[in-house]
């Protein structure tokens, strides 16, 4: 199996069975998304414990496979993470779906690289990438709280 094929499997099996797709009980940050080009929504939400830990991480919406499967890595790989971490694993995802040709981050292993690399071909479609990131940009007012809706719109 090539690569290509591998991250269409990895897309596919999350967008089809996304991981977390459940209201965290007693969320204490959660933040709404919509993409209306797509018409992708998402509702993340967090608990987060007294040392800034997320323990518990889900969401609920729906959308196309590509924001779908983006969500459900992004839960996966977010839960016991430090607020730290979550910032810099955010970035660094952003950073790969623009532009950068891989993942830097050294704070998740080969086979977590592997399942965020499998979003990196939405680069070129530029009307998926903001698809891939919702979740991501919806996670980050989640950590603020914000009770602003997150819109694709407002994002390169």
């Amino acid at each position: 199996m090539d690569l290509k094929e591998l991250y269409q499997e990895i897309i596919l099996d999350h967008g089809k069975n996304p991981r977390n797709l459940r209201k965290t009980e007693n969320f204490n940050k959660d933040a709404k998304g919509h993409n209306p080009l797509c018409g992708d929504k998402v509702h993340i939400f967090l608990k987060i414990d007294e040392n800034k830990n997320i323990s518990d991480i889900s969401f609920e919406g729906s959308g196309c496979a590509i924001s779908m499967a983006s969500a459900s890595i992004m839960t996966d790989l977010m839960k016991e993470k430090k607020e730290k971490e979550v910032k810099e694993l955010v970035e660094d995802f952003l950073q790969m779906i623009k532009e950068s040709p891989e993942m830097k981050t050294k704070i998740i292993s080969e086979n977590e690289k592997t399942k965020l690399m499998s979003l990196s071909g939405v680069k070129q479609y530029p009307m998926r990438v903001k698809c891939a990131t919702l979740a991501w940009h919806t996670l980050t007012s989640a950590m603020k709280n914000s009770q602003e809706e997150t819109n694709t719109e407002k994002f390169d």
